[in-house]
């Protein structure tokens, strides 16, 4: 039989040609013909494409569409489910990426351990990297049920489909994409035209049958999931697991969700036994010390619909360097310094000869600009060597003006501090609540000279 027929195709200009080029003979691009199949030249003559051309599509109005709720299955994870949006949506492809050794392998190993059990949900786990009995280990290791975990390893896409027609499951793993190659492209497995016309057509074959579709992802030592951008185009869900090596948590995160909110946080804790739930992930944040320290400070930020409580250190100490040093961990370094340019202006406080550390506990990553008041409390405190009250949190974003301007959701921050036992807040002016909150005392503020007047900074 003869080998499908292949061409190049420009990434910059959409020219093809027969043969690879360093350079575009269009556009002059260097590295830009990746090999794509002769198919997607002519998308008329495509065999792959008769699925979506033989039904025309009708035009509908979407009041007259009914949003059937009963389409999202229950992972089992609580917190994998919150972080899909409440579920795993029907004909849905998610992409979770994360370092390897992270614990991908064993979360989806896991979650369709449980999808098989409570709601007798029919899955299958494709492997490319591990052998069946490597597979085997690894469930007993965690304790799973054996009995109706399905494993099949294949690298080959059309071998694969034809097993799925056969079996026909709900619910699929893919481990993983770079691994999987396609008989219609003469690249090898991880290139970027197999990336691509693989994912393509796992998205197709995802929509067509309602199944639903985990991808698993490698990443680049730069810590984005390796292969062409537009592979989290085509997926409906981005997640990303993270986590330092040397720590026992785990954090998944959704920085694409088209059912659901985007960047909300799921928090587990490995263990010998798999990965564990953390139902309190505010707790794991703070340090827990009885003795009051200097240059620390908690904030109340929020990831997705979840307040979370952390804590932020600073470390100010005398530069003996012609530029003193500016380390960030957890926040942006730019932000940094634009915060220490407001407290020179609007507090008169000079730390152009200091080296200054900030650190979040925990590796948590924090993008909000409600963390600036907890940023310059903690340098304050660093700087002053005066502790703050360990009962005391603060949030709120600061001016450039030396405004203290409120963030979202500021009732519901206040609620977590006080479930954890916090007593005093430091909070934007417009966040102040109406009614109060029940054993705790809330100074609001208006402007950094304010915070600066405040008695818990003595």
């Amino acid at each position: 039989m003869a080998r499908p027929r292949v061409q190049y195709q420009c990434n910059e200009c959409g020219s093809s040609t027969g043969k690879w080029g360093g350079q575009c003979p269009d556009c002059n691009a260097w590295n830009s013909l990746i090999e794509v199949p002769a198919a997607y030249l002519n998308e008329a003559k495509s065999q792959r494409f008769r699925s979506h051309l033989a039904a025309p599509a009708e035009v509908r109005c979407l009041a007259d569409v009914q949003a059937d709720v009963t389409l999202r299955l229950a992972t089992g994870l609580s917190e994998l489910d919150r972080v899909l949006g409440g579920g795993l949506v029907q004909g849905s492809v998610i992409l979770i990426g994360g370092d390897p050794g992270i614990g991908k392998s064993t979360l989806l190993v896991q979650a369709l351990s449980s999808l098989t059990d409570s709601a007798a949900v029919k899955t299958l786990y494709v492997t490319g990297e591990e052998s069946i009995e490597q597979m085997g280990l690894r469930a007993r290791r965690l304790g799973l049920s054996l009995d109706k975990l399905r494993v099949l390893t294949e690298n080959q896409l059309e071998r694969i489909f034809s097993v799925l027609a056969k079996e026909q499951p709900q619910v699929i793993v893919i481990d993983s994409i770079q691994t999987s190659y396609s008989d219609s492209l003469q690249s090898a497995p991880g290139s970027v035209g197999q990336v691509r016309e693989c994912a393509a057509q796992w998205v197709r074959f995802a929509k067509q049958t309602n199944t639903s579709v985990f991808l698993v992802g490698h990443v680049t030592k730069e810590g984005a999931i390796a292969g062409p951008r537009v592979l989290e185009h085509m997926v409906d869900t981005v997640l990303y697991f993270e986590g330092d090596s040397d720590s026992r948590y785990r954090l998944i995160r959704a920085v694409k969700n088209r059912f659901g909110a985007v960047n909300e946080l799921g928090v587990f804790a490995m263990t010998d036994k798999g990965l564990r739930e953390v139902t309190n992930p505010s707790a794991i944040f703070l340090s827990g010390n009885d003795e009051d320290v200097s240059g620390s400070v908690v904030m109340v930020t929020r990831e997705g619909t979840r307040p979370l409580l952390v804590e932020v250190q600073a470390l100010v100490d005398s530069s003996h360097m012609n530029q003193p040093r500016r380390v960030t961990v957890g926040l942006e370094q730019n932000r940094l310094a634009m915060l220490l340019a407001v407290l020179h202006r609007h507090a008169g406080i000079a730390t152009f000869d200091q080296d200054i550390f900030v650190n979040v506990v925990g590796g948590v990553r924090i993008s909000e600009t409600g963390a600036d008041l907890a940023i310059l409390l903690s340098i304050l405190s660093s700087f002053r060597d005066r502790p703050l009250p360990r009962d005391l949190i603060v949030f709120g974003e600061v001016g450039l003006s030396g405004e203290i301007r409120p963030v979202q959701n500021g009732q519901e921050r206040l609620n977590e501090a006080a479930k954890h036992g916090f007593k005093q807040a430091i909070i934007p002016q417009a966040n102040k609540p109406k009614r109060g909150i029940k054993g705790m005392k809330i100074k609001a503020v208006r402007r950094l000279s304010d915070v600066l007047d405040s008695d818990a900074l003595i």
